[in-house]
Protein backbone atom coordinates (compact mmCIF):
# COMPACT_ATOMS: atom_id res chain seq x y z
CA UNK A 1 0.00 0.00 0.00
CA UNK A 2 1.37 3.40 -1.00
CA UNK A 3 2.27 5.84 1.76
CA UNK A 4 -0.08 8.84 2.17
CA UNK A 5 0.97 11.97 0.31
CA UNK A 6 0.33 13.95 3.53
CA UNK A 7 0.58 12.58 7.05
CA UNK A 8 -0.01 14.79 10.06
CA UNK A 9 0.80 13.37 13.50
CA UNK A 10 0.09 14.96 16.87
CA UNK A 11 -0.17 18.48 15.40
CA UNK A 12 -0.65 21.27 17.94
CA UNK A 13 -0.73 25.01 17.26
CA UNK A 14 -0.79 27.78 19.86
CA UNK A 15 -1.41 31.51 19.80
CA UNK A 16 0.63 32.61 22.79
CA UNK A 17 -0.60 30.48 25.70
CA UNK A 18 -3.83 29.51 23.97
CA UNK A 19 -3.67 26.19 22.12
CA UNK A 20 -5.96 26.42 19.06
CA UNK A 21 -5.27 22.96 17.60
CA UNK A 22 -4.71 19.97 19.89
CA UNK A 23 -2.86 16.79 18.86
CA UNK A 24 -4.48 16.43 15.44
CA UNK A 25 -3.78 13.33 13.34
CA UNK A 26 -4.88 13.09 9.72
CA UNK A 27 -3.72 11.80 6.38
CA UNK A 28 -4.43 12.31 2.69
CA UNK A 29 -3.76 9.63 0.09
CA UNK A 30 -2.74 10.42 -3.48
CA UNK A 31 -5.70 11.13 -5.76
CA UNK A 32 -8.21 11.30 -2.88
CA UNK A 33 -10.39 14.12 -1.56
CA UNK A 34 -10.27 14.44 2.22
CA UNK A 35 -12.42 17.01 3.96
CA UNK A 36 -12.18 18.61 7.39
CA UNK A 37 -15.55 19.98 8.49
CA UNK A 38 -16.50 21.80 11.64
CA UNK A 39 -17.99 25.01 12.98
CA UNK A 40 -16.50 28.46 12.58
CA UNK A 41 -13.62 28.93 15.02
CA UNK A 42 -12.88 25.20 15.33
CA UNK A 43 -9.26 25.68 14.20
CA UNK A 44 -9.59 24.50 10.59
CA UNK A 45 -7.77 27.46 9.01
CA UNK A 46 -5.13 27.37 11.76
CA UNK A 47 -4.47 23.71 10.99
CA UNK A 48 -4.05 24.37 7.25
CA UNK A 49 -1.75 27.33 7.91
CA UNK A 50 0.47 25.15 10.13
CA UNK A 51 0.65 22.37 7.52
CA UNK A 52 1.68 24.97 4.91
CA UNK A 53 4.37 26.38 7.20
CA UNK A 54 2.64 29.72 7.76
CA UNK A 55 2.30 29.11 11.51
CA UNK A 56 4.68 27.52 14.01
CA UNK A 57 3.49 24.13 15.27
CA UNK A 58 4.42 21.06 17.26
CA UNK A 59 4.10 17.51 16.01
CA UNK A 60 5.11 15.87 12.75
CA UNK A 61 4.15 16.84 9.21
CA UNK A 62 5.23 14.36 6.56
CA UNK A 63 4.77 15.33 2.89
CA UNK A 64 5.50 12.74 0.19
CA UNK A 65 7.24 10.61 2.79
CA UNK A 66 9.56 13.41 3.92
CA UNK A 67 9.31 14.86 7.43
CA UNK A 68 9.11 18.66 7.23
CA UNK A 69 11.40 20.44 9.69
CA UNK A 70 11.67 24.24 9.83
CA UNK A 71 8.97 24.30 7.15
CA UNK A 72 9.40 26.86 4.38
CA UNK A 73 6.42 27.70 2.20
CA UNK A 74 8.51 28.09 -0.97
CA UNK A 75 10.04 24.65 -0.49
CA UNK A 76 6.64 23.00 -0.02
CA UNK A 77 5.28 24.74 -3.14
CA UNK A 78 8.29 23.56 -5.14
CA UNK A 79 7.64 20.01 -3.88
CA UNK A 80 3.98 20.11 -4.91
CA UNK A 81 1.87 21.49 -2.04
CA UNK A 82 -0.38 24.51 -2.63
CA UNK A 83 -2.92 26.33 -0.47
CA UNK A 84 -5.90 28.37 -1.67
CA UNK A 85 -6.54 30.61 1.35
CA UNK A 86 -9.97 31.63 2.56
CA UNK A 87 -9.39 35.27 1.49
CA UNK A 88 -8.20 34.12 -2.00
CA UNK A 89 -5.49 36.85 -1.98
CA UNK A 90 -5.57 37.74 -5.67
CA UNK A 91 -3.83 40.73 -7.23
CA UNK A 92 -6.82 42.89 -8.12
CA UNK A 93 -4.90 45.35 -10.32
CA UNK A 94 -3.48 42.55 -12.45
CA UNK A 95 -5.25 40.63 -15.23
CA UNK A 96 -6.63 37.13 -14.83
CA UNK A 97 -3.84 35.82 -17.06
CA UNK A 98 -1.08 37.55 -15.06
CA UNK A 99 -2.52 36.21 -11.79
CA UNK A 100 -2.38 32.72 -13.27
CA UNK A 101 1.20 33.18 -14.46
CA UNK A 102 2.22 34.11 -10.91
CA UNK A 103 1.01 30.69 -9.81
CA UNK A 104 3.68 29.12 -12.02
CA UNK A 105 6.49 31.36 -10.73
CA UNK A 106 8.26 28.65 -8.71
CA UNK A 107 8.17 26.32 -11.71
CA UNK A 108 9.53 29.05 -13.98
CA UNK A 109 12.32 29.84 -11.53
CA UNK A 110 13.24 26.15 -11.50
CA UNK A 111 13.57 26.18 -15.30
CA UNK A 112 10.17 24.68 -16.19
CA UNK A 113 8.70 26.53 -19.19
CA UNK A 114 5.47 24.56 -19.48
CA UNK A 115 3.22 27.25 -17.98
CA UNK A 116 1.48 27.94 -21.29
CA UNK A 117 0.31 24.34 -21.56
CA UNK A 118 -0.82 24.34 -17.92
CA UNK A 119 -2.73 27.58 -18.49
CA UNK A 120 -4.66 25.96 -21.34
CA UNK A 121 -5.56 23.10 -18.99
CA UNK A 122 -6.77 25.65 -16.41
CA UNK A 123 -8.84 27.42 -19.08
CA UNK A 124 -10.36 24.06 -20.03
CA UNK A 125 -11.35 23.53 -16.39
CA UNK A 126 -12.56 27.13 -16.01
CA UNK A 127 -13.86 28.37 -19.40
CA UNK A 128 -15.06 31.58 -17.75
CA UNK A 129 -11.48 32.51 -16.88
CA UNK A 130 -10.52 32.14 -20.52
CA UNK A 131 -13.31 34.54 -21.48
CA UNK A 132 -12.00 37.02 -18.90
CA UNK A 133 -8.25 36.41 -19.32
CA UNK A 134 -7.54 40.13 -19.99
CA UNK A 135 -9.92 41.41 -17.29
CA UNK A 136 -8.58 42.78 -13.99
CA UNK A 137 -8.98 40.29 -11.17
CA UNK A 138 -10.52 42.96 -8.96
CA UNK A 139 -13.50 43.28 -11.30
CA UNK A 140 -14.48 39.58 -11.17
CA UNK A 141 -17.52 38.23 -9.32
CA UNK A 142 -17.04 36.24 -6.10
CA UNK A 143 -17.41 32.92 -7.90
CA UNK A 144 -14.96 33.95 -10.63
CA UNK A 145 -12.44 35.07 -8.02
CA UNK A 146 -12.67 31.66 -6.36
CA UNK A 147 -12.15 29.98 -9.74
CA UNK A 148 -9.11 32.18 -10.34
CA UNK A 149 -7.67 31.37 -6.91
CA UNK A 150 -8.00 27.63 -7.59
CA UNK A 151 -6.70 28.06 -11.15
CA UNK A 152 -3.66 29.96 -9.91
CA UNK A 153 -2.90 27.15 -7.45
CA UNK A 154 -3.20 24.58 -10.26
CA UNK A 155 -0.60 26.52 -12.28
CA UNK A 156 1.98 25.19 -9.80
CA UNK A 157 1.04 21.62 -10.90
CA UNK A 158 0.45 20.56 -7.29
CA UNK A 159 0.38 17.02 -6.01
CA UNK A 160 -1.65 18.22 -3.00
CA UNK A 161 -4.17 21.05 -3.28
CA UNK A 162 -5.43 22.47 0.03
CA UNK A 163 -8.63 24.53 -0.12
CA UNK A 164 -9.76 26.73 2.77
CA UNK A 165 -13.53 27.39 2.73
CA UNK A 166 -13.96 27.58 -1.08
CA UNK A 167 -17.74 28.10 -0.70
CA UNK A 168 -17.43 31.08 1.63
CA UNK A 169 -19.63 34.02 0.59
CA UNK A 170 -20.83 32.40 -2.64
CA UNK A 171 -24.41 31.97 -3.84
CA UNK A 172 -25.78 28.39 -3.72
CA UNK A 173 -25.67 27.91 -7.52
CA UNK A 174 -22.03 29.00 -7.64
CA UNK A 175 -21.21 26.76 -4.67
CA UNK A 176 -22.56 23.77 -6.58
CA UNK A 177 -20.45 24.72 -9.60
CA UNK A 178 -17.28 25.10 -7.51
CA UNK A 179 -17.84 21.73 -5.82
CA UNK A 180 -18.44 19.99 -9.16
CA UNK A 181 -15.11 21.41 -10.35
CA UNK A 182 -13.32 20.24 -7.18
CA UNK A 183 -14.79 16.73 -7.63
CA UNK A 184 -13.64 16.71 -11.28
CA UNK A 185 -10.10 17.75 -10.27
CA UNK A 186 -9.68 14.37 -8.58
CA UNK A 187 -9.68 12.81 -12.05
CA UNK A 188 -6.40 14.65 -12.78
CA UNK A 189 -4.70 12.73 -9.95
CA UNK A 190 -4.22 15.67 -7.57
CA UNK A 191 -4.93 14.96 -3.90
CA UNK A 192 -7.22 17.49 -2.21
CA UNK A 193 -7.52 18.53 1.43
CA UNK A 194 -10.76 20.48 1.67
CA UNK A 195 -11.61 22.55 4.73
CA UNK A 196 -15.30 23.50 4.74
CA UNK A 197 -18.15 24.73 6.93
CA UNK A 198 -20.59 23.47 4.30
CA UNK A 199 -20.58 19.90 5.56
CA UNK A 200 -23.28 18.68 3.19
CA UNK A 201 -21.45 19.75 0.02
CA UNK A 202 -18.03 18.64 1.32
CA UNK A 203 -19.14 15.14 2.33
CA UNK A 204 -20.85 14.62 -1.04
CA UNK A 205 -17.55 14.88 -2.94
CA UNK A 206 -14.98 13.67 -0.38
CA UNK A 207 -13.69 10.13 0.08
CA UNK A 208 -12.90 10.56 3.77
CA UNK A 209 -13.75 13.15 6.38
CA UNK A 210 -12.66 14.52 9.73
CA UNK A 211 -14.77 16.61 12.10
CA UNK A 212 -12.77 19.28 13.93
CA UNK A 213 -14.38 20.80 17.01
CA UNK A 214 -12.59 23.23 19.35
CA UNK A 215 -9.24 22.20 17.87
CA UNK A 216 -9.74 18.46 18.36
CA UNK A 217 -10.68 15.72 15.87
CA UNK A 218 -14.07 14.66 17.27
CA UNK A 219 -14.99 12.15 14.54
CA UNK A 220 -13.52 10.66 11.40
CA UNK A 221 -14.49 8.11 8.79
CA UNK A 222 -15.57 7.40 5.23
CA UNK A 223 -17.59 10.35 3.98
CA UNK A 224 -20.73 8.30 3.36
CA UNK A 225 -20.62 6.92 6.89
CA UNK A 226 -20.17 10.42 8.35
CA UNK A 227 -23.06 11.75 6.25
CA UNK A 228 -25.29 9.07 7.82
CA UNK A 229 -23.98 9.51 11.37
CA UNK A 230 -26.80 10.84 13.60
CA UNK A 231 -24.38 13.22 15.35
CA UNK A 232 -23.31 14.76 12.02
CA UNK A 233 -26.88 14.87 10.71
CA UNK A 234 -28.13 16.65 13.83
CA UNK A 235 -25.25 19.12 14.13
CA UNK A 236 -24.30 19.85 10.52
CA UNK A 237 -26.88 18.44 8.11
CA UNK A 238 -30.14 19.08 9.94
CA UNK A 239 -32.38 22.12 9.78
CA UNK A 240 -29.52 24.29 10.97
CA UNK A 241 -27.11 22.95 8.37
CA UNK A 242 -26.21 24.40 5.00
CA UNK A 243 -28.41 22.84 2.36
CA UNK A 244 -26.72 23.37 -0.99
Amino acid sequence: MAAPILEVKDLSVSYGKVEAVHHVNLQVEAGKIVTVIGPNGAGKTTMLSAIMGLLASKGEIRFQGEVQRDIEVEYLVSKGMTLVPEKRELFGEMSVEDNLLLGAFQRYRAGDRGQGETMEQVFKTFPRLKERRAQLAGTLSGGERQMLAVGRALMAKPKLLMLDEPSLGLAPLIVREIFHIIADLKQTGVAILLVEQNARAALQIADYGYVLETGVIALEGESRALADDPRIVETYLGLGGNKQ
